[in-house]
């Protein structure tokens, strides 16, 4: 043990981040209940600041998370099959509880981390629920997002993403949706369902780059789990090759003062070459199949991974990938994105307009980089008061704090000069 104080803080933000998901997965399998398995792992983290605080962090906080919420899940249980002597199989999941002291996998399936994450992010994304609330309930049971970084990765509003998590657990225990990986039958629908959830926590990642990184690698460890269970599926090693060519950049995404670092702008030597390397065989290997988005936006992750600098990235390419990308999936950031594309092949001035094209889409209204984006491009092209003035815009519309600092930055370019 070692004393409490502002370790006990810093060590439990740790294993939230990287225990929160592992323990509601494998609690949820026992307990067979969402909401239940989440009340177990909160109060495992609520008994943890308080013992902490008086007895120091414990050598393996993991293993003694784990076994809080064993212990919690297996009183439950305990008090379930009080209520409910009359129900044998329950008793018997309490005595093998207790005697084995760690939850089982049902029969015939694999136990490893990322089988029981995969198991828990189908349930999330049965067909049941709607499309909306897959991606909240998967990002905020599974990955445990906070509920308002979901409502902004999703561009709704915190009561909204609130409200939707409710229903979507109600749904869940209301219709007894089963906790099991998909047959042959129904495994496209529901492989289709996991890839949107795993590429909307990549979007989580890297919309707060320094705030978890455990989350980006959460993605990978999903999209790993998906390529076991759906080989046959194109897009789901497309989605892999995009979180290795995405994830391989984490550590050149925040300068020495935390902010966010443009791709344009990073050190590409700090790369994780062996994720670089993976990552483009898997899009060569796409290459002959029809590319759907995740092997398209892959591509496209690519071209910047090839260009040995930001200078040398082939942008009419790019370009090309983006028509390709927005025709398959017309989204407003994708057409925003595709605006930062036009501009590095026509020209600011051509970027302007595309990205007034979209601008005025209800569903970017609170997006910073909307502005942030325009903001570069009126600075490039010499209107200095309209690019402070859009850079103050996405000031006051960014919440993550490295996205903050990236945006004073620029700011405070502009206002020097430069």
């Amino acid at each position: 043990m070692t004393p409490g104080g502002d370790a006990v803080g810093t060590a439990l933000e740790q294993a939230h981040r990287a225990q929160w998901p592992v323990l509601v997965a494998t609690t949820v399998r026992v307990l067979r209940d969402l909401d239940a398995a989440e009340e177990c792992v909160q109060d495992a983290f609520a008994s943890a600041l308080r013992t902490w605080r008086t007895d120091g962090v414990p050598a393996n906080p993991a293993a003694w998370l784990t076994t809080a919420t064993r212990n919690r899940a297996t009183d439950r249980l305990r008090r379930l099959a009080t209520e409910r002597r009359a129900l044998p199989a329950l008793v018997g999941e309490v005595e093998r509880l207790t005697r084995d002291g760690a939850p089982s996998s049902p029969p015939g399936e694999a136990t490893d981390e990322g089988e029981d994450l995969l198991r828990l992010v189908l349930l999330c994304t049965h067909p049941a629920l709607s499309p909306e609330a897959r991606l909240a309930l998967t990002l905020r049971a599974v990955c445990g997002v906070p509920t308002a970084q979901v409502a902004r990765v999703m561009l709704t509003s915190e009561p909204t993403t609130a409200a939707r998590l409710t229903r979507a657990k109600k749904k869940i225990a209301t219709a007894g949706i089963p906790l099991r990986l998909p047959g042959p039958a129904d495994r496209h629908e529901r492989v289709a369902g996991a890839l949107d959830v795993v590429h909307l926590v990549l979007t989580c990642a890297h919309e707060s780059p320094g705030a978890d990184d455990g989350l980006a690698a959460r993605a990978l460890l999903l999209a790993r789990a998906l390529v076991r269970l759906a080989p046959e599926e194109t897009e789901a090693r497309g989605l892999l090759a995009l979180a290795l060519l995405t994830g391989a950049r984490d550590a050149a995404r925040r300068s020495p003062d935390g902010s966010v670092v443009l791709l344009a702008d990073q050190d590409r030597a700090r790369w994780d070459r062996a994720a670089v390397a993976e990552g483009l065989a898997l899009v060569r290997e796409l290459m002959p199949h029809p590319a759907g988005r995740f092997t398209l936006q892959a591509a496209i992750a690519a071209e910047h991974t090839r260009a040995p600098d930001a200078a040398a990235t082939d942008w009419p390419q790019v370009l090309r990938l983006y028509d390709a990308l927005l025709a398959e999936w017309p989204t407003p950031v994708v057409a925003l994105n595709r605006a930062v594309a036009v501009a590095e092949v026509d020209g600011p001035l051509a970027g302007l307009r595309a990205i007034e094209e979209v601008a005025a889409d209800p569903a970017l209204a609170r997006y910073p980089w909307l502005p942030a984006a325009r903001a570069d491009l009126r600075r490039r092209s010499g209107d200095r008061s309209g690019a402070v003035a859009d850079y103050r815009h996405a000031l006051f519309l960014a919440a993550d704090p490295a996205d903050r600092a990236f945006l004073q930055g620029r700011l405070h370019e502009l206002a020097d000069g430069a």
